[in-house]
């Protein structure tokens, strides 16, 4: 049977062509992703986790397939249809009619437009289907909560787990329908079925039967949206002050949403009228009728009710609304009464010396060591080798050394893979040679070595204590080696058969042979072509060192391998290493979270959680909007051989018990956790940042006062970073602490913030969470009167910075060419008052070797001022001689010494007669400068400045000297 004239036609070899291009295509995007398919495949084997990869595939393809068959099918059926049922007869409007060639060309080739089409339609939408796999497991495997929502009593686990899935289902049936209606009056305008000639044009009774019943099924899916609309108001965030139902949602839109779900039913009973019926009045009058109830009913009734009923009484009318609201955040968040204490605290004393010397709990354990300022005395003190490296911020855990417990700034020397230069960047050294990390580093958090001018300008340092292969520090370990890490970005190819020679470098002496269970072989040729092909390096394929037992180390960041294991998991910015039992573990935050808790607070996660160390931190969580936040689950990455172990941290979660069910055997249970590994768990610091957000709002339990928001809080802004002023800016970050609270024996490890007033800067609160194994997450709030004016972070940072004494000597420090660099600003609760303590660093400017250096410590309390190179000696100048005999001197253990009976308090106490008499003469030059600047008389301020400018000059130039005497052993201080 010829074609239709008109037709056109391929010939042979077009054919072929255009099925060769489409087979390399195929090859082309097929053969990469089953690249990336089968080594993600082979890791997840590695790791023990590839029940979790096959679960996920599965998954992926039965969503792909429907999504394909629904859409896909709709689209066949609707082209069948209109085909089936075109007229026998179809006038041609003119020689010069366009459709008419397209009818031609279609009606020739009905296979390939009637099949081709949907194959292509099926394609694209089950790539998109297969993108929402976690919707469809979490109702696979939803578990109830045992807890019912206040409005309709139905479970929480129906708006976690069931109402997504049901609405994700709606939502693809009316892009099915939607397209198949758009489908189907095109191929009937093509088939004939629709003519437009004439005034009015012409609808065959088969394409106004098609069209009808697609526009009722499209209608009657709308009335099961409004029905489910209801259940989505407990979402609602009408109200900028709360999330849930608002009395208008509940008195005007639900009712409205019940209206327009049986005007849609009659709505789509007109149309499938329709059907049997030629005129297509009713169809129109119910649309007409349907549009119109949804502007009136659905949006001005409401907005009516809005502006005259409740924005007039709103604080009344939303009270039911907001009561509801603090409860189901509270419930959430984590933040129930059983989980949060608030208790009042005064926050003025008028502390004696005694009682402050008496706080064995927080005084001895005051923390001067920063870890967001210390990477680079860390780096250029203890990096050994250039391809060694510390993240930009260090992390603070604890330990207990010779019985004593105490917190650490640690840092694990890892391998950076950025720092490799030179022949270091060749592929068999990037490789196969430089493939590890060496060591265990880590300081006490309360004590430096000395006083930065007691040791020549070598003070001010971390009393180091290092685990690595040459030594045994305090905190020792078996296998110091560390091939998984933060630093670590690229791949090595690590093993070797037994009797050949190490290769990859341990020590300048000394070669190493990785002998871990992490890695996946490159013993057959298939491997080395795959992982050839996946790096786009030949080498791989004929590197002779490549050999049966070699394997290939790939996506080695801790924090990379808990998602990858557990996609469900939402983890946290920061891991961080830890000796649990002689071995290096990398610990990983995971976090549960839901989008729909009914009527709690929704929170933008990544804005949340970021602050002024957010740079530091790494990558930022993703902003997604989330109303539930459990800390499920602790995880552990090996740094030696890279495994990977999920602990249910919190078995109760529902979520985690779904995501168990859906992933069974990959987390393991809470009782599995060692007490050695229990001991290193930390507060997490994203949860505990959501957490402080909400409770600046959410410690209110009076709705009227909630509505009024005269007692809400703020956290405050992070006042050692320059400029950054106004509850606006970048938030002041948590710390880890190890001290005292008020009512508590002894010292515990805490994450601690201040609270401040709302938009004001004087203190509200102090919040601290318990990271001891016995209390841990318990939550204590420390809240201070509302009448009080007790100086928060920015106004401390103010006093500091405006005091004549402490400005004359930063503007001393900052002399020789050196920069300030201002510590963490801890606040303490101490004897019924808050003490500030804030370490001061200097660092030489302009200078690659440069690093910082502790070089005074600032401590504030009840206004009064203290400053000085060391702790002891500031405490005393605060609270009166004898309060700084608290302080942790150092330990001949750690290289210290007995502390000084006087503190020294000049600025250059030194090694020879002419540096001491110097520094008399600068503290004799600033004592009449402070004096002349209290008294108002500018004419001895100018002779106290001249008198300061001689002085420092004859330091400077004693400091170049050579000592003409043997210097005396530096005094130890205390902390500082």
């Amino acid at each position: 049977m010829r074609p239709p004239a008109g037709a056109p036609s391929l010939s042979r070899r077009t054919r072929i062509l255009l099925i060769a291009a489409a087979v390399l295509v195929v090859v082309l995007l097929g053969g990469s992703r089953l690249v990336d398919f089968y080594v993600d495949w082979a890791w997840f084997g590695e790791v023990g986790f590839r029940g979790v990869l096959g679960t996920v595939l599965v998954t992926r393809i039965v969503q792909f397939v429907a999504g394909a068959i629904l859409l896909g099918g709709m689209i066949w059926l609707t082209l069948w249809l209109a085909y089936r049922f075109r007229p026998v007869f179809v006038p041609v409007n003119g020689p010069e009619d366009p459709i008419a060639r397209y009818r031609t060309v279609i009606i020739a080739r009905p296979k390939l437009f009637g099949i081709g089409l949907p194959v292509i339609v099926g394609i694209i939408a089950g790539l998109a289907a297969q993108g929402s796999w976690q919707t469809t497991q979490m109702f696979l495997n939803r578990t109830p909560f045992g807890q019912t929502d206040p409005e309709f009593g139905n479970d929480i686990g129906f708006y976690a787990f069931t109402l997504p899935f049901i609405r994700a289902v709606l939502d693809w049936l009316f892009v099915a329908v939607a397209v198949s209606f758009v489908v189907a009056l095109v191929a009937h305008y093509l088939f004939g079925g629709i003519r437009l000639s004439g005034r009015s044009g012409q609808v065959s009774a088969a394409a106004r039967a098609h069209l009808a019943i697609l526009a009722g099924v499209f209608v009657l899916l709308k009335a099961v949206a409004y029905y489910l609309d209801r259940y989505e108001l407990l979402f609602s965030d009408r109200n900028p002050n709360f999330n849930g139902a608002t009395y208008t949602d509940l008195n005007a839109v639900m009712p409205a949403k019940l209206i327009l779900l049986v005007i849609s039913i009659i709505c789509a009973a007109a149309f499938f009228a329709a059907v049997f019926r030629r005129n297509l009045q009713l169809p129109g009058i119910a649309v007409v009728l349907l549009v119109l109830s949804s502007i009136l009913v659905g949006a001005a009734w409401p907005a009516v009710l809005q502006q005259f009923v409740v924005a007039p009484n709103a604080n009344v009318r939303e009270a039911p609304s907001i009561e509801r609201n603090i409860a189901a955040t509270r419930a959430a968040f984590g933040l129930t009464d059983d989980k949060v204490t608030v208790e009042p605290y005064s926050g003025t004393s008028t502390a004696t010396s005694a009682q402050v010397r008496g706080d064995t709990a927080t005084i001895p354990n005051i923390r001067l060591l920063d870890p967001a300022k210390l990477t680079k005395t860390f780096t250029q003190l203890q990096q050994r080798r250039n391809f060694y490296g510390f993240p930009d911020k260090l992390d603070i855990d604890r330990y207990t050394v010779g019985g004593q417990k105490q917190d650490y700034v640690v840092a694990a020397r890892e391998l950076d893979s950025s720092a490799l230069v030179g022949n270091q960047q060749d592929w068999i050294n990037k490789h196969l040679v430089y493939t590890h990390g060496n060591g265990f580093v880590a300081a006490p958090a309360n004590q430096i070595n000395a006083a930065l001018e007691d040791t020549g300008g070598q003070g001010g340092l971390p009393k180091f204590t290092v685990s690595d292969t040459t030594t045994e520090g305090l905190i020792p370990v078996t296998q110091p080696r560390i091939y998984y890490g933060e630093l670590i970005t690229d791949y090595s190819i690590v093993g070797a058969q037994q009797g050949d020679p190490a290769r990859e470098y341990d020590t300048d002496s000394q070669q190493y042979t990785y002998t871990g269970k992490g890695g996946v072989s490159l013993g057959n040729l298939f491997n080395k072509l795959v992982y050839s092909l996946y790096y786009g390096e030949r080498n791989i394929l004929f590197n002779s060192s490549i050999n049966d037992s070699s394997k290939i180390i790939y996506n080695r960041d801790p924090r990379d391998r808990v998602e990858k294991v557990a996609p469900w998991l939402t983890v946290d910015n920061d891991p961080y290493p830890a000796v649990v039992d002689g071995k290096i573990q990398w610990i990983v935050d995971g976090y549960t979270t839901l989008k729909n808790y009914p009527y709690a607070q929704q929170v933008p996660l990544g804005d949340t959680t970021a602050d002024s160390q957010l740079g530091l931190q790494g990558q930022r969580l993703p902003n997604d909007t989330i109303s539930y936040l459990r800390n499920s689950v602790k995880a552990t990455v090996d740094a030696y051989d890279g495994t990977v172990t999920l602990y249910a941290f919190d078995p109760t979660d529902p979520v985690l018990q779904t995501w168990e069910k859906a992933f069974p055997g990959t987390v393991k249970p809470e009782s599995d956790i060692s007490p050695a590994l229990r001991d290193h768990f930390r507060y997490p610091e994203d949860q505990f940042k959501v957490q402080r957000e909400l409770l600046t709002r959410y410690h209110v339990d009076n709705p009227g006062e909630f509505f009024s928001t005269v007692s809400f809080w703020d956290v405050p802004s992070d006042p050692t970073v320059q400029g950054n002023t106004g509850a606006s800016q970048d938030a002041q970050p948590p710390y880890y602490l190890l001290t005292g609270l008020p009512g508590q024996n002894g010292a515990s490890f805490q994450l601690t913030s201040a609270l401040v007033s709302l938009r004001r800067q004087f203190m509200a609160a102090y919040m601290t969470a318990s990271s001891e194994p016995d209390s841990y997450g318990k939550i204590t709030v420390l809240q201070l009167p509302a009448d009080t004016q007790t100086l928060g972070p920015q106004q401390v940072q103010a006093q500091f910075l405006g005091s004549p004494e402490v400005s004359s000597e930063l503007n001393l420090l900052r002399q020789n060419q050196t920069t300030i660099d201002y510590g963490n600003l801890l606040t303490l609760p101490v004897a019924g008052g808050l003490l500030y303590v804030e370490p001061v660093y200097i660092e030489r400017a302009g200078q690659d070797s440069s690093y910082p250096q502790l070089a005074r410590v600032l401590v504030s309390f009840g206004g009064r001022v203290g400053y000085d190179a060391n702790l002891a000696t500031a405490l005393d100048q605060v609270f009166g001689a004898g309060a700084g005999a608290g302080v942790t001197p150092p330990n001949p253990s750690g290289g210290g010494s007995p502390p000084p009976t006087t503190p020294t308090t000049t600025p250059g106490a030194g090694t020879s007669p002419a540096l001491a008499a110097a520094a008399n003469d600068i503290s004799s030059a600033l004592a009449q400068l402070k004096a002349a600047q209290q008294s108002g008389d500018f004419g001895a301020q100018g002779q106290a400045l001249a008198a300061l400018d001689s002085a420092v000059k004859k330091f400077q130039a004693a400091q170049s000297a050579p000592a003409t005497t043997t210097p005396a052993a530096p005094p130890a201080q205390g902390g500082g």
